[in-house]
């Protein structure tokens, strides 16, 4: 193991592998999710499912609630292409921390997707439209009480926040948490700050947390960093750390250039069915061998979908995780329950996603 991997929140990073995410809490001081921790956010299955694993600063959030004092959950998404399994983890999470009494703050981020993509701001809108209406399907209340939503190219606040802060930035700082990229990105990172600061700018001083996979860590400390040196009021913006997603036909992760890796939400029922017929199971060779030795859910990408996405009972989930390592639930009989779950779900939500996309439209000021 290379101990001086580089976390790439632009997609380059190697596969983590369960050292990898062990060593990056010690190096990088991220928390873990204890079991008290864990009963408090009972109600939020990617705690209960130990999805989430480690955080920053939670504790703020828990002493606002207690407190009756606001509290921001801030994320968003580069609009380069559809919602997959990937994009919609995050979006999930932050409709979770809605429903615990957080303001969300959701930001399009089309100046990242033309730095890192080459998209220019006007093909964006279409894919930033699509996106905010999936999010509104999968339940986020967009009430100016309950919600911000902007794109980066429009929102002079954002902007403003990153010239102010990058006065405190070499070109050192950027290498060391980055490696070496080209400016632009460095300065899409410092755009990114403005971002996850906007909520404490626009409403005074609050927690905000930032649900993100592990590979964006590099964002979360590069703001800490800044708004301890800069906004020395505001609290340290905080974060929640998910296990990233795996292809689902065995590869090392989800990668556009790989279709068969994932699929989007905007896909047809056909291919997505053919797609998770095809996924990685954590079978044995034979039939017999599966019943003798048992599966592997633990490295099943079936059992994985069902767990972040598509089975909301966790009784089921427990009892099918149990009998796949006793040899009794057999690898086709398992997707065969999956396809119809996931199939249900998709149809669902793009029904959803109609009726959201002219609020989407609306939201955004697009015409």
């Amino acid at each position: 193991m290379n101990h001086k991997k580089i976390l790439d929140p632009w997609g380059s990073s190697n596969p983590l592998e369960d050292e990898d995410y062990e060593r990056i809490i010690r190096e990088f001081g991220i928390e873990e999710v204890n079991d008290v921790l864990r009963q408090k956010l009972i109600k939020n299955r990617f705690f209960r499912r130990k999805i989430i694993f480690g955080h920053r600063d939670l504790g703020d959030v828990f002493k606002a609630i207690e407190e009756n004092k606001p509290w921001a959950v801030m994320s968003g998404i580069k609009p380069s292409g559809p919602y997959h399994l990937g994009t919609s983890t995050t979006a999930l999470e932050i409709v979770e921390f809605q429903k615990m009494g957080g303001t969300v703050y959701y930001g399009i981020a089309d100046i990242e997707s033309w730095e890192d993509n080459g998209i220019p701001y006007e093909e964006a809108e279409p894919n930033a439209v699509d996106n905010l209406a999936d999010i509104l399907a999968f339940g986020l209340d967009p009430s100016p009480d309950r919600a911000y939503i902007w794109r980066q190219s429009k929102e002079p606040l954002v902007q403003d926040i990153c010239f102010k802060v990058s006065r405190l930035v070499t070109q050192n700082m950027l290498n060391a948490i980055y490696g070496e990229k080209t400016f632009g990105l460095y300065l899409a990172a410092l755009i990114q700050v403005g971002d996850i600061v906007l909520p404490q700018v626009r409403e005074g001083p609050q927690p905000t947390i930032v649900p993100v996979g592990i590979d964006q860590d590099p964002h979360i400390r590069l703001t800490r960093d800044l708004t301890r040196r800069y906004y020395k009021t505001f609290f340290l913006p905080g974060a929640t750390y998910h296990y990233l997603l795996a292809g689902i036909d065995g590869t090392d992760k989800m990668a556009k250039r790989n279709p068969n890796s994932s699929f989007t939400f905007n896909e047809s029922l056909e291919s997505i069915e053919k797609k998770v017929k095809g996924a990685l199971t954590g079978g044995r060779k034979n039939k017999n061998e599966q019943q003798e030795r048992g599966g592997e859910p633990g490295k099943c990408m079936i059992y994985k979908m069902l767990m972040y996405h598509f089975e909301d009972d966790d009784d089921i989930l427990a009892d099918e995780f149990e009998r796949c390592v006793k040899g009794e639930l057999l690898c086709g009989e398992h997707k065969a329950k999956c396809v119809e779950k996931v199939l249900k779900f998709i149809e669902q939500h793009q029904k959803k996603k109609e009726k959201f996309t002219d609020k989407a439209r609306e939201l955004l000021k697009i015409d």
